[in-house]
């Protein structure tokens, strides 16, 4: 049956689709936890840079030439953070896509086959009236040969 002959197409487009599905999975907890640790270092660079501003106490030159400079580096991490955040969103976003097009193929080949399981229970039904018609049709012809039959004679 041709509903049948689908199965195995059916069944390896479902296990690509559970394979999308499982990676748009990791995707996103991958990009939750890069973005946690961007959470994390904007904080810690505001926390950083408050004591400095409100301080309002000198430093000495050294020590600020320090403080800039690690302030310096935070914001470097900071930005390189957010990259690493906005590229894991891009992949987010491929695997999201990859998934919706799996869940699509999926879907139009479940509904193909139902399209032709639907054909196949018409065809069976019709096969079947057609024998029941035969049948009747026997059964009167019989009938009649026997009314026959019996008339003559």
């Amino acid at each position: 049956m041709r509903s049948q002959r689908l199965d195995p197409l059916l069944r390896v487009k479902q296990q690509r689709q559970d394979d999308a599905a499982r990676t748009v999975a990791e995707r996103d907890r991958a990009l939750t936890e890069q973005e946690a640790r961007l959470e994390a270092l904007r904080q810690y660079a505001a926390e950083y840079a408050a004591p400095a501003a409100t301080a309002g106490t000198t430093l000495a030159p050294a020590l600020l030439a320090n403080r800039l400079a690690f302030r310096e580096r935070l914001d470097a991490a900071v930005d390189q953070q957010r990259q690493i955040v906005d590229s894991n969103r891009e992949h987010c976003d491929v695997e999201r896509a990859r998934l919706l097009l799996a869940s699509r193929e999926t879907h139009v080949l479940e509904k193909l086959k139902a399209s032709y399981r639907a054909e196949e229970s018409r065809t069976a039904e019709k096969h079947v009236q057609r024998e029941l018609d035969d049948i009747g049709a026997r059964r009167l012809r019989a009938a009649r040969v026997a009314n026959d039959s019996e008339s003559i004679p």
